[in-house]
């Protein structure tokens, strides 16, 4: 009988999990055992390799079983092209280590694990919510999660002390009424200093995560499974309300690139908004947990701090954009049995410290962020990763292009709001689909 490609991947999915469904543990365990021996596992991830080889060295020195576990950094953009290669030449890694933003594009190379090495409800009880992105659709799950970077608010500290501002924003509505006290414009409506980079899209350092954040705050999710079972764009674009929910999030977003409007403090012309943070020159900086150490040694003098992203002043739940990192098992793993019990000892309470300590990021183990550490800027990571969020998305670069395409068609005048978001949701959803 011919077997098609279909049939054969589906056929090494269920294989990889009778298989670690026989040798490695019916339920999951993190408990840091070193009685096994895992042999020589290799990781593939975007993570920065010299965070990651500190990681795998505390580990191995607290567990032996890991010494044979080496790490690979891969860029983002070409790790997908990268696998599928390795796959297809028999040279496969033992493990993959990425976000949620790569599992959409990834997912064909992935072989999820089975509901009986690692049920939903150990899952569920283990892991933060986020990690619920990793579910496979027809059962099961991608991966397992180990780390996660949530989106947070930079100020500097000495321009709020010099405008009388005690404390950042803690809502939406807070930080528009600050843009008036803090922004600095010449007459020609040049900004020399600016509150917030919110607007535009290209000079915004991490603007695919601000406005997912946006959107979730909002209850858009962005993504859906449809009843096909593939996934589809959701950008809030119709409701029951007088203005879709997404076209309010595109709208506030964009008011402050708007010159006639008094909530204006940045524009297309401005440096990258890490820069003109770094510089000086920007009071309140949106980015992830993980920027405060590079923020940090770029420029000692710079007097800032961390604290939760803004939320909507109505909103009864918090929610944050995360970067949720998890350990998957591609097809062709030469060692997938050694490679989930290295995923599983990595998520141990020991590893988790000794990751989130070198990496910055926060432990996606629930167990691991009941007590915060002494650190401040870790504190609130730790908090923020127990509410973080995300979606399903296209690759990062297609992602962008379509949300930069969405903001600038508006902010330029081309496109209206609810033209801007339906062409956007369509285009992600063709994205999807493919």
């Amino acid at each position: 009988m011919k077997i098609s490609l279909f049939q054969g991947i589906l056929f090494s999915v269920f294989g990889l999990g009778a298989l670690i469904g026989l040798f490695v543990f019916s339920t999951y365990t993190n408990t840091g055992s070193s009685k096994s021996t895992i042999g020589t596992v290799v990781i593939w991830g975007t993570l920065p390799k010299d965070e990651l080889h500190a990681v795998l060295t505390a580990a191995a020195q607290s567990n032996t079983s890991l010494k044979d576990v080496s790490y690979v950094q891969k860029n983002t953009a070409t790790l997908p092209s990268d696998l599928a290669a390795a796959i297809a030449t028999g040279a496969a890694p033992d493990l993959v280590l990425t976000s949620q933003e790569n599992l959409h594009t990834l997912a064909k190379f992935i072989a999820p694990l089975s509901p009986s090495t690692l049920s939903a409800s150990t899952f569920l009880n283990t892991f933060i919510a986020e990690g619920g992105l990793f579910a496979a659709p027809n059962g099961g799950y991608y991966g397992i999660p180990f780390l996660v970077d949530p989106l947070v608010l930079f100020s500097n500290q000495s321009i709020l002390s010099s405008d009388a501002i005690a404390n950042p924003p803690t809502t939406w509505d807070a930080l528009m009424g600050l843009v008036p006290k803090v922004a600095q414009l010449t007459p020609s409506q040049q900004i020399t200093r600016g509150l917030i980079a919110l607007g535009t899209y290209d000079n915004i350092h991490d603007a695919r995560g601000i406005l997912s954040a946006l959107f979730l705050q909002a209850g858009v999710p962005l993504s859906t499974y449809s009843s096909g079972g593939g996934l589809v764009a959701n950008l809030g674009e119709t409701g029951s309300n007088t203005v879709p929910p997404g076209q309010s999030v595109v709208g506030f977003y964009t008011q402050f690139a708007d010159p006639s409007k008094v909530s204006y403090t940045w524009n297309a012309s401005l440096p990258d908004s890490q820069q003109m943070f770094l510089a000086g020159n920007l009071a309140l900086y949106l980015g992830y947990a993980s920027e405060a150490r590079y923020l940090q040694a770029a420029n000692p003098n710079l007097n800032f701090e961390v604290t939760p992203l803004p939320q909507p002043a109505t909103a009864s739940t918090k929610v944050t954009y995360g970067l949720v990192y998890a350990f998957m098992i591609p097809r062709g793993a030469k060692n997938p049995v050694g490679a989930y019990q290295a995923a599983s000892l990595l998520t141990g309470s020991s590893a988790q410290a000794a990751a989130a300590l070198a990496t910055g990021l926060a432990p996606a183990v629930r167990s691991d962020l009941a007590s915060a550490p002494a650190d401040p800027v870790a504190a609130v990571a730790y908090d923020e990763a127990l509410y973080a969020e995300g979606w399903l998305s296209p690759a990062p670069a297609d992602t962008n292009q379509v949300f930069s395409s969405m903001i600038n068609n508006v902010i330029s005048g081309r496109s209206t709001l609810d033209t801007a978001l339906v062409s956007a949701a369509s285009a992600l959803s063709s994205l999807l689909q493919k």
